[in-house]
């Protein structure tokens, strides 16, 4: 059976489907565990618009008439696995929120390069709104890295210096 890039685009999105839910799922558990009230606010503010991203994601599935299925992301898998371990690891410790922020900008570099690559696939195939609907989630992904570089700059990275 030949694949094609209408084959690879599914399964892509697939990919991030479950991403996106499992990133979901995760963003609470992170803005709990954190000690700064900014990088809280940065997790849960995110969170709400993830919601946003699932669902335009949906709508993607819809346009390219596929099932909205995901499909096990071993990457944001192992990148929020390492960031179970900070949590266990640094607990109590002036370094979790550094460690936490830098996880969280794993994950956005990740998706950064997803939805790019997404958008530029969708292009390619002609994909009426589909191209938009995932450019909006880029942009916010990059919205986010950058609060959060933001954030580390102005305070999370010397915090995390204290003894």
């Amino acid at each position: 059976m030949t694949k094609t890039l209408d084959d690879l685009f599914y399964e892509t999105l697939r990919d991030m489907f479950y991403a996106e839910r499992k990133i979901l799922r995760t963003l609470p558990k992170l803005a709990k565990a954190v000690n700064s009230d900014a990088l809280r606010e940065a997790f849960l503010h995110h969170r709400d618009e993830t919601e946003g991203q699932v669902e335009r994601i949906q709508r993607v599935f819809e346009i390219i008439d596929r099932p909205a299925r995901g499909k096990t992301c071993d990457a944001i898998d192992g990148i929020l696995e390492e960031g179970s371990e900070v949590m266990e690891d640094f607990k109590g410790n002036p370094a979790l929120d550094a460690g936490l922020l830098a996880g969280a900008q794993a994950v956005e570099h990740y998706e950064i390069s997803r939805y790019g690559t997404l958008i530029a696939w969708a292009n390619q195939m002609r994909l009426a709104e589909a191209p938009d609907l995932l450019k909006e989630t880029l942009e916010q992904e990059i919205k986010t890295d950058e609060l959060l570089t933001k954030l580390a700059k102005k305070a999370i990275n010397a915090a995390a210096l204290s003894k």
